[in-house]
């Protein structure tokens, strides 16, 4: 089968709503959410969780899934923040000894999918189900599961890890593998939704009501065979132009509980890192060992300042601007290529933009050429803009 361009587009539509959805910050609706996990498990051909418990961060969810699932509770050195965990389950009606069995996120989650998907397919053909998967899908797995989903999932396990590392500490890491991403999951139910409009009457997603409902109205959560978790959505998310996580001063993505996620262009950063930015200096920047992270601190510092005050070397200039170069310890050289914009701006200054260029380059010229995926002698611009 191949789509017509209006059946692309219907798709894209498709897209742009479970994208709102996978972005939406704000409470969750609880009841439309429960509804959704019931539905989830009855598809899935198991009994109704006899317990559903809410926390207020993927973080704390995790946490609360390891108490119910055997963890010890929290020793005199345990994070407050687990501490509260623990009394919250208490509080929400947990008794003592009860335990949320074994994970079903397979039966409630993978299975469908598969299934799902093996019916698509045998309808609309592999051609016709890439060209589906590319019209309603493309867009939102790279803002959502790419930059958001894996960003907080990488960053969750390296703080979990610290909080609670070695052998002893496995059983409170282990539940992020079974998490279910609730918004999240707009990612692929959009292509299910589209591929149903596509094939009225097919019931491509029947088995994926449940978890649709908990994606329109939850976050994160977990499914067990006694007892659901579900966590609530971020209160704030803050995205730079392209999509990437990013926020100068406090968390990129924040929770309701206050666990949060620091970013800057899309790069997970601890928040000792994020508390640092708005008072960095050349000295504190040059003493850092971690690339990436230096490489945060220059795009905060700006490139412009740091090489004007680290001391870089004026390597020539021509026509086209002034080559930079400055050594980054244990790290590739900082070339970067100073351009003035050939076009004054209204107040009749002239702009300055800095291109950073591969260490090879040995001209301005050969500098600016790179960017437009050229070698110097090919670069010969007709008007300068």
């Amino acid at each position: 089968m191949k789509l017509s361009h209006a059946q692309e587009a219907m798709a894209a539509a498709v897209e742009d709503q479970w994208l709102a959805a996978a972005v939406e910050t704000g409470a969750a609706d609880r009841p439309a959410a429960e509804a959704g996990v019931r539905e989830a498990y009855r598809l899935a051909g198991a009994p109704a969780p006899e317990r559903i418990y809410w926390f207020g961060s993927p973080r704390a969810g995790a946490a609360a899934v390891a108490l119910l699932s055997g963890a010890a509770a929290p020793g005199p050195d345990a994070p407050a923040w687990f501490v509260e965990v623990h009394a919250e389950l208490r509080g929400q009606g947990r008794l003592p000894g009860e335990t949320a069995g074994r994970s079903l996120r397979r039966q409630v989650r993978t299975e469908p999918w598969a299934a799902a998907r093996k019916a698509a397919v045998e309808i609309l053909g592999a051609d016709g189900w890439a060209q589906l998967t590319a019209a309603a899908g493309r867009r939102s797995w790279v803002l959502v599961m790419d930059q958001l989903a894996a960003r907080l999932r990488l960053r969750l396990g390296e703080d979990l890890a610290t909080d609670f590392p070695g052998d002893d500490g496995r059983a409170v890491r282990v539940p992020v593998l079974d998490a279910i991403y609730g918004q999240h999951d707009g990612t692929w139910l959009s292509t299910f939704e589209a591929a149903d409009r596509l094939c009225p009457g097919a019931g491509l997603t029947a088995g994926l009501t449940g978890l649709a409902e908990v994606a329109r109205h939850a976050g994160w959560w977990w499914a067990n065979e006694r007892a659901a978790v579900l966590t609530d959505r971020p209160v704030s998310l803050a995205r730079d132009n392209v999509g990437r996580l990013h926020r100068g001063e406090g968390a990129a993505m924040e929770f309701p509980d206050g666990y949060g996620l620091w970013a800057w262009r899309g790069m997970p950063i601890p928040v000792s890192l994020a508390a640092e930015l708005p008072a960095l200096t050349v000295d504190r920047i040059r003493r850092e060992e971690n690339a990436e992270i230096r490489r945060v601190m220059l795009e905060h510092f700006g490139y412009e300042r740091y090489l004007r005050e680290a001391g870089a070397r004026d390597m020539g200039s021509d026509e086209t601007g002034t080559l930079w170069w400055l050594d980054l310890p244990g790290d590739e050289p900082l070339v970067m290529v100073e351009v003035v914009n050939s076009t004054p701006e209204p107040d009749g200054t002239s702009r300055v933009y800095w291109l950073r260029v591969p260490p090879r380059t040995r001209t301005a010229r050969e500098g600016v050429a790179w960017t437009f995926g050229l070698t110097g002698d090919e670069y010969r611009p007709l008007v300068q803009t």
